[in-house]
């Protein structure tokens, strides 16, 4: 029998579970309600008991959790979890450990769903990338001579949080004028009173005042780019999450805004392209932190 192991995506309303071998072929996947209240007990309840059901035939060697909050540089404690109901320093890698038998590593979900691309979606054929979710917020993941970089505490990568407008719209993490408070599904919404779906719509029916938002959202997003681009010189920029639906009727446009921005030198061969893998990118990234840390390798590609 081949060993497996487990991607785990913890979310505030479901639990995504999956096996995976370790090309990445997912055997059997699993959808759960999230408890509520979302209790670090009820939470880690749930995933023990579906880990035992989905390793039944025990060949799972490992578990890689995905959360939705930053947790320490070594992947074992929730720092903070977004949506879940008294999550903090909860030492959730130790948890499942002692529950499963299974080696267990946890990250950061958009950490994850940034490794889940670079191993099996938009970023496979590239070694350096970064991907930027675009959602209620945006969060962000950096991929570096293929491994996943996070910083020396384990916090980088808050690729929303950068500063596009000093006195711009105030953001939860204490910025002000943050690419968030400009590309985020939220700040949409904000702006136009409409959900970025409803707007996509309406640039399909060629509504010229969708097609003009549409336009400026992509120049808005091709100046937060710019500075990662500088700084982080990548070969592909992948463009996920919910308002990434939407992406036909501003990518052309984030494009043209970074060619202006940008010295050529610092974007050769650049690509700017959409996540392949959807709301499954972070159980994904989830198997592979676990085929990863399982094996004691911290690279991506096989």
């Amino acid at each position: 029998m081949q060993p497996e192991v487990i991607g785990v995506d913890l979310g505030g309303t479901a639990i995504k579970l999956g096996r995976f071998t370790q090309d990445g072929s997912c055997l059997e996947s699993v959808t759960i309600p999230t408890p509520q209240p979302a209790t670090p007990k009820a939470v880690i309840d749930a995933i023990a008991s579906m880990v035992k059901q989905l390793n039944s035939q025990n060949q799972a060697i490992a578990i890689g959790v995905g959360t939705p909050g930053p947790t320490d540089a070594q992947g074992r404690i929730a720092l903070v979890a977004i949506n879940l109901t008294g999550w903090e320093n909860v030492p959730l890698a130790d948890e499942l450990e002692a529950k499963t038998g299974l080696k267990t590593t946890i990250a950061n979900d958009a950490n994850c769903a940034g490794l889940g691309e670079a191993w099996l979606g938009a970023g496979k054929n590239y070694h350096n990338s970064i991907l930027l979710t675009l959602g209620t917020g945006v969060g962000g993941a950096i991929i570096i001579n293929d491994k996943l970089f996070t910083g020396h505490l384990g916090a980088a990568g808050e690729l929303g949080l950068i500063t596009l407008n000093p006195d711009g719209p105030p953001c939860n993490s204490g910025n002000r004028g943050s690419l968030e408070q400009y590309v985020s599904a939220t700040a949409i919404i904000r702006e136009t009173g409409k959900n970025p779906a409803e707007l996509a719509t309406l640039a399909e029916q060629n509504d010229p005042t969708a097609l003009m938002f549409w336009h400026n959202y992509g120049k808005q997003l091709g100046a937060g780019l710019a500075s990662l681009i500088y700084i982080l010189t990548p070969e592909v920029v992948i463009i996920g999450g919910g308002v990434s639906a939407g992406a036909k009727y501003f990518l052309s446009s984030t494009q043209k805004e970074i060619e202006k921005r940008v010295l050529p030198s610092s974007r050769i061969n650049l690509k700017i392209t959409v996540a392949q893998l959807g709301n499954q990118a972070g159980m994904v990234g989830a198997a592979k932190l676990a085929w990863d840390k399982g094996k004691g390798k911290g690279k991506i590609k096989n």
